[in-house]
């Protein structure tokens, strides 16, 4: 039932991919699941390593298809490169130097080679912030066909980390930013736009679109954003239901199985993200309150532009010219989707797990919410893994837990993993087994049964933000500097 289980998720994505090919970011429907066999327990710089290609700084995650592996990293100062390696060799087939223009600062940790490409059997699809979205042939690396889009907008200096995903014969491509929040779908032959949905009423948000079949045998677009989780219709990109569960922003991926969408999340409110803001401005004034000045000091020699500017009037409801308390979520908030720490004044939680199911229709807060647990084990950037009727959640620090996708009852809970650290990359599955990379570089193999195993622990010799991907029983691993294929010898 396992096997049967996994293969049905795969099988959403099967179009001109193969069977094992690992097409986007987290593989097939971003959920992490592998049928490979045979993959290795051990590995490092000297044992079970396959090829070595250096890339440079880059975190944006490896994806395969048809025995290409594409990632790409920022080779010099306003550089981005494409490069597709050989699956099975390292030869380097093809690189594509693109140059980016101007680029935004950025938070330290993050890359401006941050996002993941999305490829099939023909085509391979990139996105770059200033650059819009390409695909290219995936034999020979010529261009397709580009769409350029609104350069997004951080307010906080995040920066970019939006991907492209496949679905049938379309690329569908969430961009929740500070100015132009929307979601495209383009035909993957063509890049002719096929819909747009605007998200207006969403602040920044980083989780990518899953696809759920519903028990109704019809295929849903399920996307995260702010305060609520939304269905839409793939074909036409109409909503076709809401369940206003989530926090003030995403930057996790649920997962989508059997009809269900599983969740974890964690995140702050937004008034307390513009309070630390003010306080990062140095401006002398840390007073609890919000000003332009501080605003406009934060960001440096950046303008804001003044659409965001209007936000702050909005909010501004006494026109002293501060904002404070419930003027900071009134600014920044859609006033059509206010979300803030506490969606529900009822139950306060801003760090849980939750399953939602799909099929509604309208507002389906209240009917299809199937269970909700405050738990202090998600992170708010690591996406969680089901597998076996069991959700796998890691946060910083190297703390795990498991809970019961039919109850959301825990398993195991808050266990330490042999590496303490920071984690930026999601776990991933095959072979019966669950790997975890940490930002230090360290990978810890889990057995995926119900107790806690841990099998190894190998060292990559470099830091790690990128998940990992499968595909015909290797293993690619992208460091910040190259990209490593190991493999059970």
């Amino acid at each position: 039932m396992r096997q049967v289980t996994i293969l049905l998720a795969l099988v959403f994505l099967c179009t001109t991919t193969q069977a094992e090919d690992w097409p986007q970011f987290r593989g097939p429907n971003c959920n992490g699941l592998s049928t490979s066999k045979s993959l290795p327990s051990q590995f490092s710089l000297k044992e079970n390593l396959l090829w070595r290609a250096q890339l440079k700084d880059g975190i944006g995650c490896p994806v395969v298809a048809s025995g290409r592996v594409f990632s790409n990293a920022m080779t010099g100062p306003q550089t981005v490169t494409l490069f597709c390696h050989d699956a099975k060799t390292g030869d380097e087939l093809w690189r594509r130097d693109l140059a980016t223009g101007a680029l935004p600062e950025i938070h330290k940790t993050n890359s401006q080679a941050a996002t993941t490409p999305a490829a099939d059997g023909d085509r391979v699809y990139f996105y770059f912030s200033t650059l819009g979205l390409y695909a290219f042939d995936a034999k020979t690396g010529e261009q397709e066909w580009r769409v350029k889009l609104p350069t997004p907008y951080f307010v906080f200096k995040w920066g970019p980390g939006m991907s492209p995903v496949l679905h049938g014969d379309k690329v569908i491509f969430c961009q929740d930013d500070d100015l132009h929040p929307a979601i495209y779908a383009f035909d993957r032959k063509t890049g002719d736009q096929i819909w747009k949905v605007d998200r207006t009423d969403m602040a920044v948000n980083y989780s990518h679109p899953v696809v759920c079949r519903a028990k109704n045998g019809k295929d849903e677009l399920v996307v995260g954003g702010t305060g609520k989780l939304v269905g839409y219709d793939p074909d036409s990109g109409k909503q076709l239901w809401q369940a206003r569960v989530l926090l003030r922003n995403i930057k996790t991926t649920p997962v989508s199985q059997d009809g269900v969408i599983y969740i974890s999340l964690q995140s702050g409110g937004i008034a307390n993200q513009w309070l630390a803001t003010a306080d990062q401005a140095d401006t002398g004034d840390s007073d609890g309150r919000l000003t332009k000045a501080e605003m406009q000091a934060f960001v440096g020699d950046v303008k804001i532009p003044a659409a965001f500017f209007a936000r702050f009037d909005r909010g501004d409801v006494n026109k002293d010219g501060y904002l404070e308390g419930q003027e900071l979520d009134n600014a920044f908030l859609s006033p059509e989707n206010f979300a803030g720490a506490r969606w529900d004044e009822e139950d306060p939680s801003d760090q849980y797990i939750i399953a939602v199911r799909a099929g509604g229709r309208g507002d389906v807060t209240k009917t299809h919410v199937l269970w909700k647990r405050e738990t202090r084990a998600p992170d708010h950037i690591v996406s969680p893994l089901v597998v076996e009727n069991r959700m796998f959640v890691v946060k910083g620090g190297g703390i795990a837990s498991c809970f019961n996708t039919e109850t959301g009852e825990p398993i195991w809970d808050q266990k330490r993993i042999r590496n303490v650290g920071e984690y930026f990359a999601s776990p991933i599955y095959g072979d019966g087994k669950i790997y975890v990379v940490g930002e230090n570089g360290n990978v810890i193999v889990m057995d995926s049964g119900p107790q806690l195993k841990v099998l190894s622990k190998s060292d990559l010799g470099d830091s790690c933000l990128a998940t990992p991907a499968i595909a015909d029983g290797r293993i690619y691993f992208r460091t910040r500097s190259s990209l490593l294929c190991f493999a059970d010898k």
